[in-house]
């Protein structure tokens, strides 16, 4: 049995000889280095993972939820078991497959098919192993189908890790418009209280004939449009905590919603001025497509060994006997041995068709991975654009809030002091709470792109290590 063995082995120990999967070398980057307007590339300061981006204990707990409750990131890390299966599964065609059996049977002949014209009964008990079908893998097929499965699962991997960045950034976005529309609806509120005072007290002017009817109807005006914007602001408080209960796939608690404080809850930090563009290339989605670029080349291999012999071993050793007490006694043994060839020599050109195909692809994966490097320096240079004016929007802003307060202010003491109309009094508080309702959607934008930058870039901005792949020769 030994004996017989030994060619299995050897044959074995043979295969894996060659691959026939082009070298892999990682594509040069289809960007600019530095980012436009931005001084040269320097090492920027690490900042690693949501929890050190985010410092709102409330933020932190509603994005720890979303993180296990999310049905979206379940399903890719779902997706990241199957990949792992189907790996082990091409994988396992890189070793023999052994399989052990045994076997009885009792077969009668009757006397018609018999030399002495009596029947017979026969009895046969075996037990062997041996291989199936095993390929020798000598121009590297079948080592390409599993490097290729392992590409596979990389891809996944990080599919999941881009998933999970935008999930992180997406609860982020909504709880701070959340947060943003509380703050609206307080606003809301508070002009509404104020202009229903004021039109309390020119209805009781007008009843004693100090106040014209124009004034009262134009009082009510602005009490009721106030009204329609509370009743708005309300209606959006709600549809943004539903926003934030699908995302998070549960309900959130009342202690992980935002507070009554302005939308700068969360103190998100901005990435260095002298951030490289070179960072990009550790975002998930473009470690995604360099590993599907990567697997592609494996291809390339697998349909290149097609054009070559497939030389497969079947071979099983055992013992047979027709009675079961003598099933391991000298004699018993029994060994086959069958390997087969498979010589392509004409088939209409369709294996090298398969091979231009292969390699095609390989093409149109290599200009999706460029893309996916432009589209990322674009979507960062979009946000680090907006993000150098928005101190200087800000500052405006607030300075603009200050000069129509006073503008209100004045123009209040006016009309109480009987030296100006209420229209000019109207028109101070129009403008004063549209430039409030300004400060607070800049406040946003603000935050926004901070949430923003960390998602284009990939979860921070830090040398992240990419994950391990396997290489083509």
């Amino acid at each position: 049995m030994r004996r017989a063995l030994i060619p299995l082995v050897a044959l074995a120990l043979l295969s894996g000889c060659a691959n026939l999967a082009p070298g892999y070398q990682q594509p040069a980057a289809p960007i600019p280095q530095t980012w436009p307007g931005a001084p040269a590339a320097m090492p920027a300061q690490p900042l690693a993972g949501w929890q050190e981006f985010f410092v709102d204990e409330r933020l932190r707990g509603a994005l720890a939820l979303a993180l296990d409750n999310n049905r979206d990131l379940r399903s890719a890390a779902l997706s990241i078991e199957r990949a792992r299966a189907l790996y082990g599964v091409t994988s396992a065609a890189t070793l023999p497959s052994v399989d052990v059996g045994a076997a009885a049977s009792r077969a009668r002949t009757p006397a018609a098919l018999t030399t002495n014209g009596n029947a017979s009964i026969a009895d046969r008990f075996s037990t062997n192993f041996g291989l199936t079908a095993y390929e020798l893998d000598f121009f590297g097929r079948v080592r390409n189908l599993s490097d290729s499965a392992l590409e596979e699962f990389f891809r996944t991997e990080d599919a999941r890790r881009s998933v999970q960045i935008s999930l992180v950034a997406s609860v982020a976005q909504a709880w701070l418009q959340l947060a943003t529309d509380q703050q609206r609806l307080r606003l809301a509120r508070e002009t509404l209280q104020s202009q229903q005072r004021s039109y309390d007290l020119i209805r009781q002017a007008h009843a004693l004939g100090a106040q014209s009817g124009v004034a009262l109807a134009q009082a009510q005006t602005t009490v009721e449009s106030a009204r329609g914007q509370v009743a708005s602001f309300d209606s959006l408080v709600e549809q943004g905590r539903n926003a934030l209960a699908l995302l998070a796939g549960t309900q959130l608690p009342a202690d992980l919603l935002p507070g009554d404080q302005s939308v700068m809850v969360a103190s998100l930090p901005t990435p260095p001025a002298d951030l490289p563009s070179s960072v990009l290339q550790q975002r998930p989605d473009v470690l995604a497509a360099e590993h599907a670029l990567r697997a592609a080349h494996h291809d390339i291999g697998v349909a290149r060994a097609a054009l070559y012999p497939r030389i497969t071993l079947t071979g099983s050793a055992g013992v047979a006997s027709p009675s079961l007490s003598n099933l391991f006694e000298g004699g018993s043994r029994a060994w086959s041995f069958g390997p087969s060839i498979n010589l392509p020599l004409f088939d209409n050109g369709a294996r090298r068709n398969q091979l231009r195909a292969t390699e095609v692809q390989r093409d149109i994966v290599l200009s999706s991975y460029e893309k996916t490097l432009q589209t990322a320096f674009r979507e960062v240079a979009d946000a680090l654009a907006e993000r150098r004016t928005l101190a200087e929007r800000l500052d405006a802003q607030r300075a603009l809030v200050a000069a129509t307060t006073r503008s209100f202010d004045l123009a209040q003491a006016l009309f109480k002091g009987g030296g100006g109309s209420y229209l000019e009094v109207l028109d101070a508080q129009r403008t004063l709470y549209t430039a409030q309702q300004t400060l607070i959607g800049l406040q946003l934008t603000d935050q926004a792109n901070r949430v923003q930058l960390y998602k284009v870039l990939g979860g921070g901005w830090q040398g992240q290590a990419a994950a391990p792949s396997a290489t083509a020769g």
